[in-house]
């Protein structure tokens, strides 16, 4: 039996390739296709959740989902460590429940994420540059939330102190995210593209990686979609769906950042 899935915001780009990849698939089926508007009652039709809302209403389908036993994916951004932190709280109050927050569902997206947490405990000097579409109505990203905060991580797990960011009491110099400056573009021609500049002495390194369609989301969203039925608590980022942080603690005999 296909498992019923219910999306909200289901009108905006990325709903619309979310509700489409579930229409083709032989393993799901479309159960309720919710506007950012519609009354969050109408997910209870479906056996499991997608959100890709906007940030303003993501916490409440979540808090919604949870609350009536239904396991939600999350492709909304604005899930900052601080929100991760207050969800996962109501959810260990709730057993069976899962929350899978996914920042970006580009696999290449995903390990320029993971390379930048690499990098970041061997330079001082690091900023980030996100560009998206002018129709995006939040910044920073929650890709580049997540690329800050697991750099911070890396960097504080490696024994090393805040990262080197003059002048941060001028607008221009960015948000401070983790103690990362993050600067965003929101601009028409774009769809996604995360650069991530770390300085060292004489050299600079550049993480770069760009979405060129929405079709790089695709394989990640079924990906995500599959491992939701048998989730449990609270899953932060595609990684921990593709093993990386299994692999990356065998390589280091430490464990990575990712899941909770």
């Amino acid at each position: 039996m296909a498992i019923r899935v219910a999306v909200v915001g289901a009108t905006g780009r990325m709903g619309t390739l979310v509700s489409r990849l579930i229409s083709e698939s032989a393993e799901f089926e479309l159960a309720a296709a919710i506007s950012s508007k519609d009354e969050l009652s109408e997910m209870a039709r479906a056996d499991v959740v997608v959100d890709v809302s906007v940030p303003a209403v993501s916490r409440d389908v979540v808090e919604f989902a949870v609350d009536n036993g239904l396991k939600v994916l999350v492709g909304t951004s604005g899930w900052t460590g601080e929100r991760v932190a207050a969800i996962a709280a109501k959810v260990d109050e709730k057993p069976g429940a899962a929350v899978v927050i996914v920042p970006n569902f580009s696999l290449g997206s995903v390990l320029a994420t993971r390379f930048a947490a690499t990098a970041a405990r061997f330079f001082d000097s690091i900023e980030i540059v996100e560009a998206h579409s002018a129709s995006k109505i939040d910044s920073p990203s929650g890709t580049a939330i997540r690329t800050a905060e697991l750099m911070a991580t890396a960097r504080e797990d490696g024994g090393h102190g805040l990262v080197a960011s003059p002048h941060v009491d001028q607008r221009a110099r960015g948000q401070q995210i983790a103690g990362i400056p993050v600067h965003s573009i929101r601009m028409q021609g774009v769809v996604a593209k995360l650069d991530v500049y770390f300085g060292g002495l004489g050299e600079v390194l550049t993480l770069s990686h760009e979405t060129l369609s929405q079709t790089a989301y695709e394989a990640g969203i079924m990906l995500a979609l599959r491992a939701l039925p048998s989730a449990r608590g609270v899953t932060v980022g595609l990684d921990a769906l593709l093993g990386l942080d299994e692999a990356a603690a065998g390589a280091d005999g430490s464990e990575a950042p990712g899941s909770r």
